[in-house]
């Protein structure tokens, strides 16, 4: 049975008792029809009951716990403490507030209580960030050894996608120690991720299998620290529109390699972490006129080009290269071109 529904089954018996014992009274008040009065309001009372009482019970419950889902700990935590904090300056007002003359030493203290309750939970929300950066550095230092794994990746969360799980590459990183926070992965981005491995096309199901396997082998990383969260964003259906909602709430950035959540997430200004540019930036910095060898394997796209491939990656086009082929041959860069697709070298042999 629902919440709703035996909420107004115990609504129905309640208003329907009130609307009796009302009906009672009016009946001898006015002295007579007392059944009549008595049986015509319980009726009404118990159909107030089953009508209204779960808009004032059940449905508010709910929308007080959606609003608790979607408030950052960092802000539970600050509204709490400035509750306290407000609550504790009413407690040592209320004496010197009570010896003041009737009304104002049976108002006052009441009336502290609501406005230093209220001022000091929308003062330390506001402050929020400032509050949890000095708790940090208080706390942060002194919590254990910090050349340890997760003494200072607590203080920070990634947001992870889809698509950047799939991408494998994820495992790789976080086993180097680069990624300096705890990764948060949301139950609609596993779902989304175990319904790409259940898809019936082959290539979808694949990548989402390996995205499974990936995710595996990152909760075993000692390196990070891994949390699947029931958190969701209510009023967005799209998985993309809820990691950006959610990073806004919690202040986080999104881990990524989806070109057009990055273009939305920078509009709306959340950070991202794009593991693509992670990867062009770590790839070997040469500039014209440098020599290297290369290993010419296949022949270019224009006449007489041969392409070759850098021990990271990088493509090498070889102009006059074809007659190489299968050789590795001493080359000078001509120029470097940087696109969206990664950096491309140009260069011509030695002679």
């Amino acid at each position: 049975m629902s919440a709703d529904f035996i909420a107004r089954i115990v609504g129905l018996f309640l208003f329907a008792f009130i609307g009796g014992y009302v009906g009672y009274w009016l009946g001898n008040l006015g002295g007579e029809n007392v059944a009549l009065y008595t049986v015509v309001l319980t009726l009404v009372g118990a159909l107030f009951g089953l009508v209204i009482t779960p808009y004032f019970t059940t449905r508010p419950a709910r929308g007080l716990r959606s609003l608790m889902k979607r408030v950052s700990p960092e802000t539970l935590f600050s509204a709490l403490i400035g509750l306290v904090s407000g609550l504790i300056i009413a407690a040592l007002l209320t004496f010197p507030l009570s010896t003041l003359p009737d009304p104002f030493g049976n108002i006052l203290p009441f009336v502290s209580v609501l406005f230093f309750g209220y001022f000091g939970i929308v003062l330390f929300v506001m402050r929020q960030t400032d509050i949890i950066g000095v708790l940090r550095s208080i706390f942060g230092r002194h919590s254990g050894d910090p050349t340890q794994p997760g003494s200072y990746q607590s203080g920070k969360t990634i947001l992870l996608d889809t698509s950047v799980i799939n991408d494998g590459r994820i495992s790789d990183i976080a086993h180097t120690g680069f990624l300096p926070g705890s990764l948060l992965i949301p139950r609609f981005v596993l779902n989304e991720l175990q319904y790409i491995a259940d898809s019936p096309d082959s290539m979808r199901r694949l990548r989402g299998r390996r995205g499974m396997e990936v995710l595996s082998t990152l909760q075993k990383e000692p390196n990070v620290t891994v949390r699947i969260s029931d958190i969701d964003v209510e009023g967005m259906r799209e998985v993309d529109d809820k990691l950006v909602v959610l990073a806004r709430q919690l202040k986080c950035p999104i881990l990524t390699n989806d070109y057009n959540l990055n273009r939305v997430a920078e509009l709306q200004g959340v950070t991202i972490l794009n593991i693509n540019e992670l990867a062009n930036a770590v790839k070997s910095v040469v500039l014209p006129g440098e020599l290297m060898s290369i290993q010419i394997i296949q022949e270019g796209k224009e006449a007489n080009q041969g392409v070759g491939y850098m021990d990271d990656g990088t493509m090498v086009v070889v102009e006059n290269g074809n007659k190489f082929l299968n050789q590795t041959k001493t080359v000078t860069v001509s120029k470097v071109l940087q696109t969206a697709a990664g950096r491309m070298i140009f260069a011509k042999p030695e002679d």
